[in-house]
């Protein structure tokens, strides 16, 4: 008797010391995680720091554009090597020099979005992230630099309109009416990612293409030689009867919010007037951001008459954002 209950003793001794090992296993694999994140956002900082001191001393909107989350996204976009980013920094700086991008008033452009081939949309994704709509088959000029000045347009005010903390945007594009005769040359195509992809790193969370037509995928081809694989995998093929493409769309947005032609239930009819107003209002915003004297321009609407001026609103939430 006296024997087995030393055993068992014994036995409960191994378990007590079997459970403290558990622990103190469990807490170290906890501490090496809390560890590596801080470490991990250590090296980040040090990049950063890296490719600060690296591109050297700014000024003016440059210095302003360059935020360390600015830094942040180039470093990620060539896989954290400081040249690369740096030499990715610096020609997108001599484009902005020369290009102005911050500069592009709608009203210079609006002629380019009579259509709604290209506008921003009243609703969010799940990770609140600004929604661009683009709609190919709505295409209504043959001028290429002046499609491309109005996508840079919106790209830049998509940015501004980003939510505090996120620097995404999604892409909704809609093939309603697409045609050999509304697509635009390769060419273009190409130079569009090249801004994209060259100037805009780490800004695309996802573009999903709604009900392409067979037309589309020689396009395609084409196109997708030019995207890096990153941005490839950011393009995802979407049919509104095909249930994993039903399932995608839902893991991305509210179907209550999404437009009847991307498989919702929502409706989003684009009023050109409507959206004139909105960019005037973000034009204000966008120059005082920059510090830029804008004149006052009036806004025609749609019987002649100038529209009433827009006025401004603090500048201060969209600092981080345009960067």
């Amino acid at each position: 008797m006296f024997l087995r209950r030393k055993h068992s003793q014994k036995d409960d001794s191994d378990q007590r010391d079997s459970k403290t090992r558990n622990y103190r296993v469990v807490k170290s694999s906890m501490l090496l995680k809390q560890g590596s994140s801080l470490f991990g956002e250590f090296c980040f900082l040090f990049r950063v720091s890296e490719l600060r001191t690296a591109i050297g001393p700014l000024s003016g909107r440059s210095a302003k554009y360059c935020t360390d989350a600015c830094l942040r996204r180039y470093l990620e976009a060539r896989n954290w090597n400081v040249d690369k980013a740096k030499k990715m920094l610096e020609e997108t700086l001599k484009w902005r020099l020369t290009y102005k991008p911050e500069e592009i008033r709608w009203h210079e452009v609006a002629h380019e979005g009579e259509t709604g081939k290209v506008s921003r949309a009243n609703f969010h994704d799940h990770q609140g992230r600004t929604v661009l709509i683009m709609r190919p088959g709505m295409q209504n000029t043959k001028s290429a630099d002046n499609n491309i000045r109005h996508l840079v347009y919106l790209l830049e005010n998509a940015i501004m309109n980003l939510a505090e903390g996120q620097e995404q945007m999604s892409w909704l594009i809609d093939f309603t009416g697409f045609s050999l005769n509304t697509s635009i040359p390769i060419k273009v195509a190409r130079d569009i990612v090249y801004i994209l992809q060259g100037h805009y790193p780490e800004r695309l969370a996802v573009a999903l293409l709604c009900n392409p037509p067979k037309i589309f995928e020689a396009f395609y081809k084409a196109i997708k030689y030019f995207l890096d694989p990153k941005t490839a995998q950011k393009v995802k093929f979407v049919y509104p009867r095909n249930k994993d493409s039903v399932e995608l769309m839902k893991s991305y947005f509210d179907v209550e919010d999404l437009p009847g032609e991307f498989g919702g239930n929502g409706t989003l009819k684009y009023d050109h007037e409507e959206f004139s107003r909105l960019m005037a209002e973000d034009d204000v915003k966008t120059a005082k951001f920059w510090g830029i004297d804008d004149k006052p321009y009036h806004i025609a609407n749609g019987s002649g008459h100038s529209a009433a001026e827009v006025a401004p609103e603090p500048a201060a939430p969209i600092a981080q954002r345009v960067s």
